[in-house]
C-alpha cells in the first residue's frame, strides 16, 4: 500500500513512525511532513489544509490510504473531498468533526442526549455574556467556540478576569471567527483524562488513556499552550473506569452523531473530568491529541494501516486491538515565548540519539539550506520514554532530553511527576 500521513506535527511524525511499521507499507509520503519525517517517507511540500493540493497529490501518486493528523483539514471538509474522488481516507467529515470544530454544537449533542457534560450557555454578544456572567458561581470557563490551537479556553477565578476573556473573544476577536461565539460553562472539579477510541460510526475499539498538561511552566502555570506534554496509561486507569466512559459517553456520542446524519470515522477525542458524580466530557475532538498521540501510538500493539482499513470498510468489530501495557511518558521542548510570539530557525543539536533509549518526534524543525536541522514553530520536538512504571519512563525521557539543544529551549520539569503517597 502507498500511505499518506497530512500533517507536520510531532503528532504526525508519530502517525508516520507507526505506518512505517505496517508490513502492508510500500511507500509512505508525508504532506507536508517535518525534518524527522523525512528519514520515514517522502516529503510532499502541500500545507495540511490545501485540500485540493492534496487531493492532486493522492491522485497523482496513486495513494491508497491517507491519514489525516491535525483538526485544521478535517475542519475544511478533506474527508469529504477525498470520499469525493474515491479516495480511501481515515477521519471524519467536516459535519462529524463540529464535535470539535464548534463546542456549542458538541454540548447541545451532549445535552439532547444525556451524555454527562457541565451546564453551559452560548453568547455572540457582550452584553447578554455579562448579564449571564452576574448570575453564576466562581470559578467559571470561558471558552471560544471554534478552534483556537488549545488556547481558546479561560478558567476564570474572578468576575474581572472572565469578562476579559469574554471580551477577548468577542471585541478583540482574540481568536478570529472562532471566538464569534463564547460559552460560559460550569466549572467542574476532579481529575482530568483524555480518551482515544478508533471508531467507524458503529463500533469503538477498546479506548487508550493518557494525561495532559496544558499550561506552559512548571506546577501548571503560566498560560494554556496546546500541550507540553502527556503520559500514558494513566496510574488511575482501569478496565471497570475504561466500561464506564465506553457505556456512559464514547457509544453514546457515537450513536449521537449517528443520529445527527454525520456518522463518524477516525480517532474520537474525549477530554473528560473524573468527578464525584463520575466522568463529565470537558470537550471532544476530532482526531488523536498532540502531545498525547506520541505516547500513545507506542502503545499500540495493532497495525495503524490495518485499523485504518478496517474502520473504512466498516470491519473494525472484526479487528483484534490490543494496548501495550508499558508506561511512556512525552516531555514537549519548546521555543521561548511560546506560546506567545517566538522566533525560529535557531540549529537543534543532539537528535540523533539511539531509539532504545528514548524516541523523539519532531514537530517544528525543518532543514536548512546547508542540511543543518532548525527550529520552524513554538513545540519543536516531543521526547518520549518508556518503562515498566511510569517513573521509569519519566527518567529516560528527562535523560534524553538533557542531550537535546537550541538556542531558547525550554520545557516543563513535572511531566508524569507523581505525588508522593504519605509516609507511614
Amino acid at each position: 500500500m502507498r500511505v499518506l500521513v497530512v500533517g507536520g506535527g510531532a503528532r504526525d511524525h508519530a502517525l508516520v513512525w507507526k505506518a512505517a511499521q505496517s508490513g502492508e507499507v510500500t511507500r509512505l509520503f508525508a504532506a507536508p511532513g517535518n525534518a524527522g519525517t523525512l528519514s520515514l517517507s517522502t516529503s510532499l511540500p502541500i500545507p495540511a489544509e490545501d485540500i485540493e493540493g492534496l487531493a492532486a497529490a493522492a491522485r497523482e501518486h496513486a495513494i491508497d490510504l491517507t491519514i489525516v493528523g491535525p483538526e485544521g483539514p478535517l475542519a475544511k471538509g478533506i474527508v469529504d473531498r477525498f470520499q469525493q474522488e474515491g479516495l480511501p481516507i481515515f477521519g471524519p467529515t467536516q459535519a462529524a468533526a463540529r464535535i470539535e470544530t464548534s463546542k456549542w454544537f458538541a454540548k447541545e449533542l451532549m445535552l439532547r442526549h444525556g451524555i454527562p457534560t457541565a451546564r453551559a450557555e452560548a453568547f455572540d454578544a457582550v452584553a447578554p455574556a455579562l448579564a449571564y456572567l452576574r448570575k453564576q458561581g466562581l470559578p467559571i470557563v470561558v471558552k471560544a467556540d471554534g478552534l483556537a490551537a488549545g488556547k481558546g479556553v479561560t478558567v476564570a477565578a474572578t468576575r474581572q478576569e472572565a469578562e476579559a476573556a469574554i471580551r477577548g473573544c468577542l471585541e478583540e476577536r482574540a481568536f478570529g471567527e472562532a471566538g464569534a461565539r463564547v460559552l460560559l460553562e460550569e466549572c467542574l472539579e476532579g481529575r482530568e483524562v483524555s480518551v482515544f477510541a478508533f471508531t467507524d460510526g458503529e463500533f469503538l475499539a477498546p479506548l487508550a488513556a493518557a494525561c495532559d498538561y496544558k499550561r506552559a511552566y512548571d506546577d501548571d502555570r503560566g498560560p494554556n499552550t496546546g500541550s507540553m506534554g502527556s503520559y500514558s496509561p494513566p496510574e488511575f486507569w482501569s478496565d471497570f473506569l475504561a466500561a464506564e466512559i465506553q457505556r456512559t459517553i464514547m457509544a453514546p456520542v457515537v450513536g449521537a452523531l449517528v443520529k445527527a446524519g454525520c456518522p463518524y470515522l477516525g480517532v474520537l477525542y474525549g477530554g473528560l473530568i473524573l468527578t464525584r458524580q463520575g466522568p463529565q466530557v470537558i470537550e471532544f475532538n476530532c482526531r488523536l491529541g498532540d502531545a498525547e498521540a506520541q505516547v500513545v501510538l507506542p502503545r499500540l500493539r495493532t497495525d495503524l494501516v490495518e485499523v485504518a482499513k478496517a474502520a473504512i470498510e466498516g470491519r473494525l468489530h472484526r479487528l483484534k486491538l490490543e494496548w501495550d501495557p508499558t508506561s511512556y511518558v512525552g516531555v514537549v521542548m519548546a521555543s521561548d515565548g511560546y506560546p506567545g510570539a517566538y522566533r525560529t530557525g535557531f540549529p537543534i543539536s543532539g537528535l540523533e540519539g539511539a531509539a532504545e533509549e528514548a524516541l523523539v518526534f519532531h514537530g517544528g524543525t525543518r532543514v536548512a539550506e546547508d542540511g543543518t536541522v532548525v527550529t520552524s514553530g513554538g513545540r519543536v520536538a516531543t521526547v518520549v520514554g518508556w518503562g515498566p512504571t511510569l517513573e521509569a519512563a519519566r527518567q529516560a525521557a528527562y535523560a534524553r532530553i538533557k542531550a537535546i539543544q537550541f538556542q531558547g529551549a525550554f520545557y516543563r520539569h513535572d511531566i508524569a511527576l507523581l505525588p508522593r503517597p504519605p509516609e507511614g
